[in-house]
């Protein structure tokens, strides 16, 4: 069941993680197990238990990317068409408070990072523009109150 949206860019980034933790990491760590084991005394031996323990949180990893590859939807925003804001859309919005535009593209939760302008489909934001259209209202409830915001533009890049 592939329900969980992705744009093509996320879903790279994710195949190319997997990639590194399958063929780079792993290599590493049984190699730094192999050769702690080497040294004798388990119980004593902090190298082992660190690299143990790093073995245990990349196969968290591995498995939580290889959950999204299974269950994505890979949608490429380039080749979507919509006169309204959909999944992938390069949205800039209008603070009306504080007559400030900025740029979010809306991706799916895995790729999801305000810092870089990526805005998850299900957060408040990303709700709130989907289905709007240029020169629309857009209201966001934020834990310090409702914020405003008018939709500048889109486009699918």
């Amino acid at each position: 069941m592939n329900d969980n949206p992705i744009t093509k860019e996320g879903y790279d980034k994710v195949l190319t993680e997997l990639d590194h933790l399958i063929k780079v990491v792993r290599e590493e760590l049984r190699v730094t197990i192999g050769e702690a084991r080497e040294l004798g005394d388990l119980k004593e031996n902090a190298e082992y238990h660190a690299a143990k323990e790093k073995q245990s949180q990349v196969e968290g990893r591995v498995s939580q990317l290889q959950g999204i590859v299974a269950t994505s939807n890979v949608i490429d925003p380039s080749t979507v068409t919509s006169d309204k804001i959909v999944f992938g859309a390069t949205v800039t919005i209008l603070n009306v408070d504080t007559d400030e535009s900025h740029t979010y593209q809306i991706v799916g939760e895995s790729e999801s990072d305000m810092k870089i302008g990526k805005v998850s489909y299900n957060s408040p934001l990303g709700k709130s523009l989907i289905g709007k259209e240029e020169g629309d209202a857009v209201i966001v409830r934020a834990p310090k109150g409702d914020i405003e915001y008018e939709v500048e533009s889109f486009e699918y890049k």
